[in-house]
């Protein structure tokens, strides 16, 4: 009896603690201008050191997929430590200096511009 009482003791501690990492946790999608593999490991490798725990891009879609606990980081500082490293996100854009220092094969075809509302 004192083994089965353990073991639901164990099960609901292990319930609780997976439920509360959930409420922490966050997925995202966050679009990000680049196209090579050389891209794709820089752009994942400043997602992580921005503090997403897992980070994967797709070339073709221009689509970041990142996990991260928001007690720790936040989706804006994911995009800025990325567009630090010279690649656009949605919300922010590189400086053309740092996007000149890319290597050739990083250079992709920029964002489009956001255009500004005339006052007429």
């Amino acid at each position: 009896m004192k083994k089965l009482s353990l073991l639901f003791v164990i099960v609901i501690g292990i319930l609780f603690s997976n439920t509360t990492f959930a409420q922490t946790s966050k997925k995202e999608t966050i679009n990000v201008w680049g196209s090579c593999g050389m891209c794709k490991k820089k752009i994942e490798k400043a997602a992580k050191i921005a503090g997403a725990s897992a980070a994967k891009w797709d070339a073709e879609k221009h689509e970041l997929e990142v996990s991260y606990d928001d007690s720790k980081t936040t989706n804006t500082k994911i995009q800025e430590a990325i567009v630090k490293m010279g690649y656009d996100t949605q919300d922010f854009t590189a400086t053309q200096e740092t996007y000149d220092n890319l290597p050739g094969c990083c250079q992709y075809d920029r964002k489009p511009a956001k255009k500004e509302d005339s006052k007429n």
